[in-house]
């Protein structure tokens, strides 16, 4: 068991993130007293999307190249279209991502992330939801989607949408609480 005073927690984002699912996470998992970092691809802050034009920037406190798996509880993935599709193609991203998986850590991604953990070769046969647009991506890759709020497997949680952010980082939190989760298809 974790206590969330005891937790940290890596957001891994770049520039055209979905504001609402970088921003939701990061101040609630820090009122429940987690210590939450932002990695970026060059450690400089990024500029979020909101609904239809560029929004809020938010500093980062370090490198995605820089974070070590092993200092971090769990990697948050958030969405919108722009910020996955620029980091599935960053192999410190990946490496990242696949670093968590193989160690039993959580990772949580939302409504377009999981293009990520496609990239990651890390969904093959695992429950996961997403945006509805890249549910055929999910199933091409593998995975068994679902439409709901949540899916969790084995430690890897996958939400739809902003308007599922109370119930995935309440996911969040609960699994954080919980563990490493062991992991027999590990990356």
């Amino acid at each position: 068991m974790t206590d969330m005073t005891d937790a940290k927690i890596v957001i891994v984002a770049t520039d055209g993130f979905e504001q609402s699912e970088l921003f939701v996470p990061l101040e609630q998992l820090r009122e429940k007293g987690a210590t939450v970092h932002v990695a970026t691809l060059d450690g400089d802050a990024i500029k979020g999307w909101d609904k239809d034009n560029w929004g809020k920037s938010v500093d980062a406190d370090t490198k995605i190249a820089d974070v070590k798996v092993e200092d971090y509880d769990c990697i948050v993935l958030p969405g919108g279209q722009i910020n996955p599709d620029l980091l599935r193609v960053e192999a410190d991203a990946i490496k990242l991502i696949q670093g968590f998986v193989s160690k039993g850590k959580i990772v949580a991604a939302i409504c377009h992330a999981p293009w990520l953990l496609i990239e990651a070769d890390v969904v093959r046969g695992r429950e996961m939801t997403s945006y509805h647009s890249i549910k055929t991506d999910l199933k091409n890759a593998g995975a068994q989607w679902v439409d709901q709020q949540i899916a969790i497997s084995n430690g890897i949680i996958t939400s739809r949408s902003p308007e599922d952010l109370d119930a995935f980082v309440s996911k969040i939190v609960e699994e954080v609480k919980e563990g490493k989760h062991p992991r027999p298809n590990a990356a």
